[in-house]
Protein backbone atom coordinates (compact mmCIF):
# COMPACT_ATOMS: atom_id res chain seq x y z
CA UNK A 1 0.00 0.00 0.00
CA UNK A 2 1.34 3.28 -1.11
CA UNK A 3 2.37 5.98 1.44
CA UNK A 4 -0.20 8.94 1.39
CA UNK A 5 1.33 12.29 0.63
CA UNK A 6 1.70 15.34 1.95
CA UNK A 7 -1.13 17.60 1.64
CA UNK A 8 1.24 20.40 0.52
CA UNK A 9 5.48 19.72 -0.08
CA UNK A 10 7.06 22.79 -0.21
CA UNK A 11 11.43 22.19 -1.46
CA UNK A 12 13.49 24.66 -1.96
CA UNK A 13 11.48 27.17 -3.12
CA UNK A 14 13.02 31.13 -3.53
CA UNK A 15 11.56 33.42 -5.35
CA UNK A 16 13.18 37.06 -6.57
CA UNK A 17 11.32 40.33 -7.45
CA UNK A 18 14.05 42.00 -9.56
CA UNK A 19 17.18 42.36 -7.20
CA UNK A 20 15.36 41.49 -4.01
CA UNK A 21 15.01 38.27 -2.74
CA UNK A 22 11.47 37.56 -1.28
CA UNK A 23 11.80 33.86 -0.27
CA UNK A 24 15.25 31.78 0.59
CA UNK A 25 14.73 27.90 -0.05
CA UNK A 26 11.90 27.25 1.93
CA UNK A 27 11.14 23.73 2.94
CA UNK A 28 8.74 22.43 4.44
CA UNK A 29 5.00 19.70 4.28
CA UNK A 30 1.68 20.02 5.45
CA UNK A 31 0.80 16.66 6.73
CA UNK A 32 -2.83 15.18 5.36
CA UNK A 33 -5.27 16.53 7.89
CA UNK A 34 -3.35 18.86 9.33
CA UNK A 35 -3.89 22.36 10.87
CA UNK A 36 -0.69 24.29 9.62
CA UNK A 37 -0.04 27.88 10.65
CA UNK A 38 2.06 29.87 8.79
CA UNK A 39 3.64 32.54 11.10
CA UNK A 40 5.09 35.56 10.18
CA UNK A 41 4.84 39.44 10.39
CA UNK A 42 4.01 41.44 7.29
CA UNK A 43 6.86 41.29 4.71
CA UNK A 44 8.24 37.62 5.38
CA UNK A 45 6.91 36.08 2.85
CA UNK A 46 3.77 34.43 3.47
CA UNK A 47 1.95 36.48 0.53
CA UNK A 48 4.55 35.23 -1.90
CA UNK A 49 4.48 31.75 -1.06
CA UNK A 50 0.36 31.96 -1.80
CA UNK A 51 0.58 33.37 -4.83
CA UNK A 52 3.28 30.38 -5.81
CA UNK A 53 1.19 27.86 -4.24
CA UNK A 54 -1.59 29.10 -6.42
CA UNK A 55 0.11 29.81 -9.50
CA UNK A 56 -0.55 33.54 -9.90
CA UNK A 57 3.62 33.52 -9.68
CA UNK A 58 5.64 30.88 -11.92
CA UNK A 59 7.47 28.80 -9.85
CA UNK A 60 11.21 29.47 -10.91
CA UNK A 61 13.23 27.71 -8.39
CA UNK A 62 11.98 24.81 -5.99
CA UNK A 63 9.06 22.32 -6.16
CA UNK A 64 6.02 22.35 -4.77
CA UNK A 65 3.15 19.45 -4.58
CA UNK A 66 -0.49 19.39 -3.87
CA UNK A 67 -1.39 15.99 -2.68
CA UNK A 68 1.87 14.13 -4.73
CA UNK A 69 0.74 16.57 -7.91
CA UNK A 70 3.76 18.53 -9.39
CA UNK A 71 2.36 21.85 -9.36
CA UNK A 72 4.72 22.60 -12.44
CA UNK A 73 4.23 19.54 -13.95
CA UNK A 74 0.41 18.72 -13.31
CA UNK A 75 -0.84 21.96 -12.39
CA UNK A 76 -4.52 20.97 -13.47
CA UNK A 77 -4.81 17.88 -11.11
CA UNK A 78 -2.57 19.85 -8.28
CA UNK A 79 -4.75 23.44 -8.33
CA UNK A 80 -8.47 20.53 -8.31
CA UNK A 81 -7.19 19.40 -5.10
CA UNK A 82 -6.52 23.35 -3.94
CA UNK A 83 -9.30 25.83 -1.99
CA UNK A 84 -8.01 28.87 -1.46
CA UNK A 85 -8.86 32.12 0.25
CA UNK A 86 -6.53 35.36 -0.24
CA UNK A 87 -6.11 38.07 2.50
CA UNK A 88 -8.19 40.85 -0.39
CA UNK A 89 -11.63 40.29 -1.21
CA UNK A 90 -12.01 38.51 -3.96
CA UNK A 91 -16.35 38.45 -4.10
CA UNK A 92 -18.34 40.53 -6.57
CA UNK A 93 -20.10 42.71 -3.99
CA UNK A 94 -22.97 43.56 -6.41
CA UNK A 95 -23.61 39.47 -7.22
CA UNK A 96 -25.69 37.79 -4.66
CA UNK A 97 -24.32 34.85 -2.51
CA UNK A 98 -25.82 32.71 -4.87
CA UNK A 99 -24.20 33.73 -7.54
CA UNK A 100 -20.60 34.25 -6.44
CA UNK A 101 -20.86 30.15 -5.68
CA UNK A 102 -22.51 29.33 -9.54
CA UNK A 103 -19.83 31.60 -11.28
CA UNK A 104 -16.85 29.63 -8.69
CA UNK A 105 -18.46 26.59 -10.07
CA UNK A 106 -18.39 27.03 -13.69
CA UNK A 107 -14.80 27.58 -13.45
CA UNK A 108 -14.72 24.26 -11.84
CA UNK A 109 -16.81 22.62 -14.60
CA UNK A 110 -19.30 21.83 -12.22
CA UNK A 111 -23.14 22.05 -13.48
CA UNK A 112 -25.58 24.40 -12.22
CA UNK A 113 -27.78 21.63 -10.54
CA UNK A 114 -25.17 19.91 -8.73
CA UNK A 115 -23.50 23.67 -7.82
CA UNK A 116 -26.95 24.71 -6.85
CA UNK A 117 -27.00 21.68 -4.04
CA UNK A 118 -23.31 22.45 -2.98
CA UNK A 119 -24.26 26.03 -2.54
CA UNK A 120 -27.07 24.93 -0.43
CA UNK A 121 -25.35 22.62 1.86
CA UNK A 122 -22.26 24.77 2.56
CA UNK A 123 -23.95 28.00 3.33
CA UNK A 124 -26.19 25.98 5.64
CA UNK A 125 -22.55 24.61 7.36
CA UNK A 126 -21.24 27.85 7.67
CA UNK A 127 -24.81 29.44 9.05
CA UNK A 128 -25.57 31.46 5.75
CA UNK A 129 -28.40 29.73 4.12
CA UNK A 130 -30.63 32.22 4.74
CA UNK A 131 -28.38 35.33 2.83
CA UNK A 132 -28.16 32.96 -0.75
CA UNK A 133 -30.25 35.56 -2.52
CA UNK A 134 -28.42 38.46 -0.74
CA UNK A 135 -26.13 40.51 -2.32
CA UNK A 136 -22.60 39.93 -1.19
CA UNK A 137 -22.19 43.80 0.16
CA UNK A 138 -24.58 43.77 2.43
CA UNK A 139 -22.70 41.10 4.64
CA UNK A 140 -20.53 42.25 7.10
CA UNK A 141 -16.95 41.28 6.85
CA UNK A 142 -17.22 38.15 8.86
CA UNK A 143 -19.81 36.63 6.84
CA UNK A 144 -18.17 37.91 3.90
CA UNK A 145 -14.96 35.58 5.19
CA UNK A 146 -17.42 32.13 5.96
CA UNK A 147 -18.65 33.04 2.60
CA UNK A 148 -15.22 32.80 1.05
CA UNK A 149 -14.21 29.93 2.93
CA UNK A 150 -17.95 28.07 2.04
CA UNK A 151 -16.77 29.39 -1.89
CA UNK A 152 -13.42 27.68 -1.70
CA UNK A 153 -14.96 23.88 -0.65
CA UNK A 154 -17.66 24.07 -3.68
CA UNK A 155 -15.27 21.66 -5.67
CA UNK A 156 -14.32 19.30 -3.08
CA UNK A 157 -10.66 20.34 -2.50
CA UNK A 158 -8.42 18.05 0.17
CA UNK A 159 -6.43 21.35 0.84
CA UNK A 160 -7.64 24.83 1.88
CA UNK A 161 -4.82 27.44 2.34
CA UNK A 162 -5.68 30.65 4.10
CA UNK A 163 -3.93 33.80 3.63
CA UNK A 164 -4.67 36.48 6.70
CA UNK A 165 -8.25 35.44 6.43
CA UNK A 166 -8.83 37.41 9.69
CA UNK A 167 -7.55 40.75 8.75
CA UNK A 168 -9.84 43.88 9.71
CA UNK A 169 -12.23 41.46 11.58
CA UNK A 170 -13.63 42.08 14.70
CA UNK A 171 -12.49 39.23 17.95
CA UNK A 172 -16.10 37.71 17.40
CA UNK A 173 -15.76 37.26 13.95
CA UNK A 174 -11.85 35.99 14.09
CA UNK A 175 -13.02 33.51 16.62
CA UNK A 176 -16.04 32.37 14.17
CA UNK A 177 -13.57 32.09 11.27
CA UNK A 178 -11.05 30.25 13.37
CA UNK A 179 -13.64 27.39 14.71
CA UNK A 180 -14.84 27.07 11.38
CA UNK A 181 -11.19 26.19 9.47
CA UNK A 182 -10.44 24.09 12.63
CA UNK A 183 -13.78 22.51 12.24
CA UNK A 184 -13.08 21.35 8.48
CA UNK A 185 -9.61 20.40 9.76
CA UNK A 186 -11.66 17.76 12.91
CA UNK A 187 -14.83 16.87 10.95
CA UNK A 188 -13.85 17.08 7.34
CA UNK A 189 -9.96 15.80 7.37
CA UNK A 190 -9.24 18.96 4.95
CA UNK A 191 -5.71 19.57 5.13
CA UNK A 192 -5.66 23.59 6.31
CA UNK A 193 -2.41 26.17 6.07
CA UNK A 194 -3.50 29.17 7.95
CA UNK A 195 -1.04 32.26 7.34
CA UNK A 196 -0.83 34.61 10.09
CA UNK A 197 0.85 37.33 11.72
CA UNK A 198 -1.02 36.47 14.93
CA UNK A 199 -0.11 33.88 17.13
CA UNK A 200 -2.91 34.27 19.64
CA UNK A 201 -4.62 32.29 16.31
CA UNK A 202 -2.31 28.98 17.29
CA UNK A 203 -3.07 26.01 19.55
CA UNK A 204 -0.74 24.46 21.20
CA UNK A 205 -1.04 21.28 19.28
CA UNK A 206 -0.75 23.20 15.99
CA UNK A 207 2.26 22.34 13.24
CA UNK A 208 3.85 25.91 12.91
CA UNK A 209 6.24 27.42 10.15
CA UNK A 210 7.83 30.44 11.07
CA UNK A 211 8.79 32.87 8.23
CA UNK A 212 11.05 35.40 8.61
CA UNK A 213 12.13 37.96 5.86
CA UNK A 214 12.16 34.83 3.38
CA UNK A 215 13.23 32.44 5.22
CA UNK A 216 11.49 29.44 7.46
CA UNK A 217 13.06 30.40 10.90
CA UNK A 218 11.69 26.99 12.46
CA UNK A 219 8.90 24.30 12.18
CA UNK A 220 7.14 22.18 14.57
CA UNK A 221 4.60 21.51 17.50
CA UNK A 222 3.60 25.39 18.61
CA UNK A 223 3.62 23.21 22.20
CA UNK A 224 7.41 22.35 21.10
CA UNK A 225 8.52 25.47 19.40
CA UNK A 226 7.61 27.21 22.89
CA UNK A 227 9.56 24.52 25.51
CA UNK A 228 12.88 24.52 22.78
CA UNK A 229 12.95 28.59 23.04
CA UNK A 230 11.83 27.97 27.13
CA UNK A 231 9.31 30.61 26.35
CA UNK A 232 5.98 31.32 28.48
CA UNK A 233 3.52 32.07 25.03
CA UNK A 234 3.81 31.84 21.32
CA UNK A 235 4.79 35.63 21.39
CA UNK A 236 7.61 35.02 23.07
CA UNK A 237 9.22 31.86 21.62
CA UNK A 238 8.20 33.74 17.71
CA UNK A 239 10.31 36.76 19.54
CA UNK A 240 12.78 34.58 20.59
CA UNK A 241 12.83 32.60 17.49
CA UNK A 242 12.97 35.85 14.97
CA UNK A 243 15.09 38.56 17.71
CA UNK A 244 14.27 40.68 19.73
CA UNK A 245 15.45 43.84 17.48
CA UNK A 246 13.17 41.87 14.77
CA UNK A 247 9.87 41.45 16.50
CA UNK A 248 10.34 45.74 17.64
CA UNK A 249 7.14 47.48 16.93
CA UNK A 250 4.92 44.41 15.27
CA UNK A 251 3.00 44.46 18.27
Amino acid sequence: MSETPPALEIFGVSHRYGARLALDDVSFCVAPGAFCVLLGLNGAGKSTLFSLITRLFALRQGTIKVLGRDLSQDPGAALAALGVVFQSRTLDLDLSVAQNFYYHAALHGIGRKEAARRTGELLAAVNLADRAKDKVRALSGGQMRRVEIARALLHHPRLLVLDEPTVGLDIGARADILKLARGLVAQEGVSVLWATHLTDEIDPGDDVAVLHKGRLRAHGVAAELREKTGAADMKAAFIALIGAEEAGGAW
